[in-house]
């Protein structure tokens, strides 16, 4: 009996076992899971790249070491360190990673595929992260990609380091990366993660040729990145930037000399003298000695990774050119921040900025009295921070190019402030997750949140967002400036916003 007993569990544990969904990649084999329907094959915490510890802490990533045996792929690895994450203003709970675990062994991704067999070939749709470079995740509830695979494309979410360990640059890590570069570890680690796609997504049923990247935010900034990226040419061919661009001139750049002052300003404030010393270091102790640093870490135009001249690159035709889909949110200019400016002060900064033109700029950006010149401050900082950036991505495509505009305001949440249609409030809506967003839903957000992610599947797969049952989304051309607006109703506006368009030279708006 004790035998019979034996055999018994030893074969329920197999059919178990055999249950769930098992692939075999380059490095090794995975076992994931499937949803609660099981049409949808779920596998999390796939390694892309060596943890970036010890030496290769400040490394490009390295290769994955292989392993034997099945590992287990049913639950998200850590999230890259940051400070603790927590909801704050109107970043509810679902759009903040996990408050743990945080680890610098971080560099893990996610697959959602609702595909049988590897002999299909599924659009794949890679999802970054937002969080200003300095935080977020690939497990925020909103980033879940069952609802998105359901829709017939393999979606992944993937991890990169952020915040001092994901973007200090420093002239000792210049001179021993071989490239006389250094910063962007984020970037490198977002291209590795496409670099596995290329060799692994056909297992899971993707095709390699027909990816799109797609981010909100610090991610719109890195699909901007991407683009420009000559080391990320070919490994995508449709590119989604929501809310945010490097195409502006805010200061989210700097060049390699300024971006290696910066850290050794931080090696100083850490009372270290070298590079070998920090490493030492946990990376918690290294997190806490960022706070004493007065700017975040970020994008660095090193001639390696990012051209020296962005501009000019884009100008010259030499970035990663796919079909793009950009836009931004109405809330996005509430994120400037800093002191309004009285109305006369803002008339004075626009006679400074406009000259002859200053007419007209005030006509489109009033100042009458101080409510309306922060008024317009706001506007503007949508234009400077999300606008502006879109609509050069667009013009220096050759191919079309689909720009929107999401006015949507969610439905409120008792005993929490309206913050109206703010950055990020877009993204459950795209990605089919209100289902993960705890709001008392109506059918006009269902509606919109079924047009949007039919919208963005269709683009992954054809580079046209249009489908049956959607409202047309013709391409933007300057003549003719055809912008999608999605709102309570999802309609295209010709010509919209071409008076603020006409009037903002990009190089002269308000700092």
């Amino acid at each position: 009996m004790k035998i019979q007993s034996l055999f018994l569990c030893f074969f329920v544990s197999v059919v178990s076992m055999a249950q769930n969904p098992i692939i075999k990649l380059s490095d090794g084999t995975v076992e994931g899971l499937t949803n609660a329907d099981k049409s949808v094959r779920i596998f999390k915490n796939v390694p892309f790249a060596a943890p970036p510890v010890g030496d290769l802490r400040w490394k490009a990533p390295q290769a994955v070491k292989k392993w034997l045996g099945v590992r287990q792929c049913n639950a998200f690895s850590a999230s890259p360190i940051q400070d603790k994450p927590m909801p704050f203003m109107c970043w509810s709970e679902e759009f903040i990673a996990q408050p743990e675990p945080l680890s610098e062994d971080c560099l893990y991704l996610n697959v959602w595929t609702s595909v049988k067999t590897n002999k299909a070939k599924q659009a794949v749709f890679v999802w970054i992260y937002g969080g200003g470079l300095s935080s977020g995740s690939s497990n925020c509830a909103v980033y879940d990609g069952e609802e998105m695979a359901k829709k017939g494309i393999v979606f992944v979410s993937i991890n990169y380091r952020v915040g001092v360990l994901g973007f200090m640059a420093h002239p000792e890590l210049s001179k021993e990366s071989g490239h006389n570069s250094s910063g962007n570890y984020g970037f490198l680690d977002q291209i590795a993660a496409l670099q596995w796609v290329q060799k692994n997504i056909a297992a899971f049923g993707g095709d390699p040729t027909n990816v799109t990247i797609a981010g909100q935010s610090a991610g719109a900034f890195s699909v901007n990145a991407l683009v420009a990226s000559p080391l990320a040419k070919g490994l995508f061919h449709r590119a989604i930037a929501q809310s945010g661009g490097l195409l502006s001139s805010l200061k989210i750049k700097k060049d390699l000399a300024a971006s290696e002052a910066q850290g050794l300003l931080f090696m100083q404030k850490a009372n270290a003298i070298s590079i070998a010393e920090l490493r030492q270091k946990t990376a918690e102790e290294i997190q806490i000695l960022s706070h004493k640093m007065t700017d975040r870490f970020g994008v660095t135009l090193d001639g390696y990774v990012l051209p020296i001249d962005l501009w000019q690159h884009f100008a010259n035709r030499l970035h990663n050119d796919v079909p793009i889909m950009t836009g931004w949110v109405t809330g996005d200019g509430a994120l400037m921040g800093g002191e309004s400016m009285t109305a006369e002060k803002f008339k004075k900064e626009a006679q400074n900025n406009y000259g002859n033109k200053t007419e007209t700029f005030l006509s489109v950006f009033p100042a009458q009295t101080d409510a309306q010149s922060k008024a317009s401050q706001i506007k503007l900082g949508m234009f400077e921070f999300a606008v502006l950036p879109s609509h050069s991505l667009a013009i220096f495509s050759k191919y079309p190019a689909y720009l929107y505009h999401f006015s949507h305001v969610p439905p409120d949440k008792p005993n929490f402030p309206n913050y109206g249609a703010f950055h990020t409030s877009e993204v459950p809506y795209a990605l089919h997750t209100l289902n993960k967003w705890q709001r008392d839903w109506q059918q006009t957000d269902r509606n919109l949140e079924n047009t949007m992610s039919s919208y963005w599947v269709n683009f992954a797969k054809t580079g046209n967002p249009n489908g049956v049952g959607l409202p047309e989304w013709k391409n933007y051309k300057k003549q003719t400036g055809n912008i999608m607006e999605l709102g309570d109703k999802v309609q295209l506006q010709p010509a919209f916003f071409k008076q603020e368009l006409d009037i903002l030279d990009t190089g002269s708006t308000f700092r």
